[in-house]
């Protein structure tokens, strides 16, 4: 039964108003895409009729000096749907169903962000972000070997130092799973425990089977992050992507283990990093 709220969603529909630069394949400023339907309807248009059960998201995006970003991406989790920024930074997206979204914001030059969001009825939810400036710098690098994607070659050195647990995208295959929380239960550090703490349909997060405490969960949330980008802590299983999307799996179960780029606030319960076929 827990799912039944997530089929819901996945069966409806979502327009997409872009007020900067369409992305993704969005022709103009309006596209209609479905909503958690990323498993190659990208290019699927419908109808659409006004609705009672549908929401909007409106926002803007900013710099530390809060200054408007041309150009930001910002993608619904688990959907097609992915707009961009015009001059002013603001974005739009119309005729969401109502549900928990997670938005995952994006510039080139700037740290990655992301937030949990709730769509209400009739209701339009205004956000607002500051990007902060990405200070990284990228040693030279020569490959001598098969290409690879760029995104996972992490994943595949950290896989050969055998520190941690894997899964690869040929095994999340060979499970055949539906959902990513059943790929979830199938790692030794991970405790799969449902929260009912915001109604009747029950949460499903992943808890750490280390000892520790949590005032809302009475347990020890990991921290997840899906291509890099860090998820709200604790986080909903059910919002990670499609199973038949995802190249990679790895857990680590305490900041020890833990890559430290992965390191930081919040890690103490461990790390999941996931890691999708097409990244966001």
């Amino acid at each position: 039964m827990r799912h039944t709220a997530t089929r819901s969603v996945i069966t409806r529909y979502a327009a997409v108003i872009a007020t900067g630069a369409a992305l993704a394949g969005v022709p103009g400023a309006l596209a209609a895409q479905r909503i958690r339907s990323i498993t190659g309807s990208a290019g699927d248009t419908a109808r659409l009729t006004p609705r009672r059960d549908v929401g909007t998201i409106d926002g803007v995006i900013t710099d530390s000096t809060l200054a408007p970003l041309v150009g930001a991406q910002v993608t619904v989790l688990s959907t097609a749907v992915r707009v961009g920024t015009g001059p002013s930074g603001r974005f739009r997206i119309e005729h969401v169903p109502v549900g928990d979204y997670v938005l995952i914001v994006r510039r080139a030059g700037y740290e990655p962000t992301s937030q949990l969001v709730q769509v209400r009825a009739t209701d339009t939810l205004r956000v607002a972000y500051t990007l902060q400036r990405a200070v990284t710098s990228l040693a030279p690098a020569i490959v001598t070997e098969e290409r690879h994607s760029i995104r996972l070659a992490g994943f595949d050195e950290r896989r050969k130092l055998g520190v941690g647990e894997f899964m690869t995208s040929a095994e999340i295959e060979k499970r055949n799973s539906v959902f990513a929380t059943d790929l979830m239960r199938r790692f030794p550090s991970i405790n799969v425990s449902p929260s009912h703490g915001k109604g009747a349909m029950a949460e499903y997060y992943a808890l750490s089977k280390r000892e520790g405490a949590n005032p809302s969960l009475g347990a020890c949330p990991m921290a997840v992050f899906v291509d890099n980008v860090s998820m709200p802590t604790p986080f909903n299983l059910d919002l990670l992507p499609s199973p038949r999307t995802i190249a990679g799996i790895e857990v680590y179960n305490g900041p020890a283990s833990a890559p430290p780029q992965f390191a930081g606030f919040n890690r103490g319960c461990g790390v999941i990093l996931i890691w999708t076929k097409d990244g966001y």
